[in-house]
């Protein structure tokens, strides 16, 4: 399976790949290092991510999981860059137990791309991520996305920077 890995403002990353998709996104470095054109395209996204140029991603994802996993990473893709939805919120909308979101949230096997980190736990609390330092990584994804949406990005950014309306792609 071909992987690539880079360093990111919350620690080394893995992508890897398995039929033209992404399958994975691992904390630390991995072993093997294979550039190809969708890893490469992976890793440049989401420095653009980190960079505060971009806020969701444009690659096909085929993460490994059962129907309903599937059903809420969907529901995490659909959270606004920036903002947060409870367990409770997400298993009220999926039928389902804030528990059983839980769990298919911390089975996520594409972070930051599948945002599981745009999920808090009850009354705005930020809960817990499994993720690189833990709940400190969660705040500054969280934060990041914050500025990013508050900013105004491209040409116009530097000619207009308190034009309102613009978003980040």
């Amino acid at each position: 399976m071909p992987q690539l890995s880079c360093l990111t403002p919350v620690g080394d990353v893995t992508f890897s790949e398995e039929d033209g998709a992404i399958v994975a996104l691992d904390w630390g470095r991995g072993r093997d290092q294979d550039r190809t054109p969708l890893l490469v395209e992976a890793v440049a996204q989401l420095q653009d991510y980190f960079d505060g140029k971009r806020t969701a991603f444009d690659l096909p994802l085929a993460p490994f999981g059962s129907a309903f996993q599937r059903r809420v990473w969907d529901a995490l893709r659909a959270i606004p860059p920036g903002e947060t939805r409870s367990y409770g919120d997400l298993a009220q909308s999926l039928g389902s137990s804030a528990r059983a979101v839980g769990q298919a949230n911390g089975a996520n096997p594409i972070p930051i791309v599948i945002p599981c980190h745009r999920v808090v736990a009850a009354a705005g609390r930020l809960g817990g991520y499994s993720g690189g330092d833990g709940a400190s990584t969660k705040r500054v994804l969280l934060d990041l996305e914050r500025r990013a949406t508050a900013t105004p990005q491209g040409p116009q950014a530097e000619l207009f920077p308190s034009s309102p309306g613009t978003t980040p792609r």
